[in-house]
């Protein structure tokens, strides 16, 4: 009913930037929050970035460097990570919280998209 899919990711050097992609689809009534999550290699998910309600919030490992920018007239959201680490390596994932046009809340998580920051 509900698709999110994402683009964007790559490799990049220590220090580079790239800009993460994610479109929503399908039976979306209304959209409430948009947000990057990330999982590295042998640890839990982690948040990066949410907006809601025109506001964001952003984990404090990416402040100053990431930032989060939502077009609620295509339902996307994209995350510019600029000044990238090799500790930003890992599997990003966009996560929308929504309403369906036929009723109903729904929690949508996208298929990953995989960043290495690598020299």
């Amino acid at each position: 009913q509900v698709q999110l899919v994402e683009s964007g990711g790559g490799l990049v050097q220590p220090g580079g930037s790239l800009r993460l992609s994610c479109a929503a689809s399908g039976s979306i009534f209304s959209i409430n929050v948009m947000g990057w999550y990330r999982q590295a290699p042998g640890k839990q998910r982690e948040l990066v970035a949410l907006t809601s309600g025109g506001r964001t919030n952003y984990a404090e490992f990416v402040k100053g460097r990431f930032a989060i920018f939502r077009d609620n007239a295509k339902n996307t959201v994209s995350l510019q990570m600029n000044s990238l680490k090799p500790e930003d390596t890992a599997v990003y994932y966009c996560n929308v919280h929504l309403k369906l046009l036929q009723g109903g809340d729904r929690e949508v998580w996208g298929q990953g998209t995989l960043v290495t920051v690598s020299s």
